[in-house]
């Protein structure tokens, strides 16, 4: 007999020494609860504590499993680096923010003059605490606790958005969306998704009659800047299932004017979305219904191609570089009035690791804005660190990943 068996035939023992309950147990217990008597209420507490302890126990014990925990759980280190890898083959992070995916870009062509940029996508999987490729979705946001994933299949626009266990790696449900869907993202706390919709691809490029790269060669790809396919977008709750459309209307370059793939965000309390512009003034805002909203004051001097935005108590804005094209730092900025009130090491700030510590790309002194890798900075010291190897190349070419950040 071995060690679970006889466990198993202990307790079992044990059950059967034990008295029956009588009919009017329960009638007694709830009777106790009702006159709150406090050494009644521990007693009544404690016995059925053990009453559930002994039904999972007994499972536990013949499944052999040990309690499930995520690989960005596990290893607790304030800092977790690879600065000789590119892409990253393990986990990265720093403070509560980790590096939950990354993806590359790809052309394929569907005609002489017609083809789709694709994203590539490599998760961390939960088990292994590795970066898997995949090349079955075309767009995913990562969860705050990195246990779920919204995920896209491959032909856009979308008719479903999946939600995805990074521990199984295998799709729970889906979530269908009418209209057709071309990206995803979650609320800060995960409770919501904002969905945009789109008529067409917002990843379609054409060959135009154009040396778009300054390589002397015309006929190069390129995105039809003059026209948006965006519909509006879903708030979907991710609990229920539930979403409701919001359209909206078609931005002009009066207006702002937007990219062909130009996404929406929440705000930082997830009561309104934003898009970016174009041109000035860099953001819109809406309400979930769609109607154009004045943007929260807080909120006035972010720029929506500065992914770090706000600082976690709100204090302080991730602002634009503050340089040239071989400048390695960038602005901090007081949310209110968008002055700066520190620089800080960085190309581009990325993430908030806490409320002084930030996350950038960080070019090598002396290259370009292609050689490049993650650090993590912190404001009011000189001290970096190197989280991952150096990128290189430009994205056209492959040969440049693109991190997904989300809370651990």
């Amino acid at each position: 007999m071995n060690v679970e068996e006889l466990v198993r035939e202990s307790l079992r023992e044990q059950a059967l020494e034990q008295p029956p309950l009588g009919p009017e147990f329960a009638d007694r217990v709830l009777a106790m609860r009702r006159r709150r008597r406090t050494r009644a209420f521990a007693s009544a507490a404690a016995a059925t504590a053990a009453v559930v302890t002994v039904a999972v126990a007994v499972p536990l014990l013949g499944s052999g499993k040990d309690e499930v925990r995520l690989a960005s759980e596990m290893n607790r280190s304030d800092i977790i680096a690879h600065p000789g890898q590119t892409p990253p083959r393990d986990l990265i992070a720093a403070g509560d923010t980790a590096l939950a995916a990354y993806y590359t870009l790809h052309r394929v062509e569907r005609s002489a003059k017609t083809a789709v940029n694709t994203r590539t996508y490599s998760l961390l999987d939960q088990k292994t605490g590795k970066y898997v490729k995949t090349a079955k979705w075309s767009f995913v946001s990562v969860a705050p606790g990195m246990r779920t994933a919204a995920v896209l299949e491959k032909k856009l626009p979308a008719k479903r958005i999946g939600v995805l266990d990074l521990l199984t790696g295998k799709v729970e449900r889906w979530i269908p969306a009418a209209r057709g869907v071309g990206s995803v993202e979650f609320s800060p706390d995960g409770g919501k998704l904002v969905a945009t919709t789109y008529s067409e691809n917002p990843d379609l490029v054409y060959k135009a009659d154009y040396d778009s790269d300054g390589d002397g060669k015309k006929n190069d790809w390129m995105p039809s800047y003059d026209q948006s396919h965006r519909t509006g977008f879903y708030v979907v709750d991710v609990g229920s299932g539930t979403s409701s459309w919001g359209g909206v209307e078609k931005e002009t370059s009066e207006s702002g004017g937007v990219n062909p793939r130009q996404d929406f965000s929440f705000s930082a309390d997830a009561g309104l979305v934003y898009s970016g512009l174009t041109s000035e003034p860099s953001e819109q805002y809406y309400d979930l219904k769609g109607n154009k909203v004045p943007e929260p004051a807080k909120e006035k001097y972010l720029h929506w191609y500065v992914q770090a935005r706000l600082s976690p108590d709100g204090k302080l804005a991730a602002g634009d570089f503050a340089g040239g094209a071989k400048t390695t730092a960038s602005e901090i900025l007081d949310p209110y009035t968008g002055k700066r009130v520190a620089k800080v090491h960085g190309q581009q700030l990325l993430a908030w690791v806490d409320n002084k510590r930030l996350i950038a790309w960080d070019i090598e002194p002396g290259t370009n804005e292609f050689h490049n890798r993650l650090m993590l900075v912190t404001i009011g010291s000189d001290k970096v660190v190197p989280l991952s190897g150096f990128r290189k190349g430009d994205e056209s070419g492959g040969g440049r990943w693109t991190p997904v950040f989300a809370r651990r």
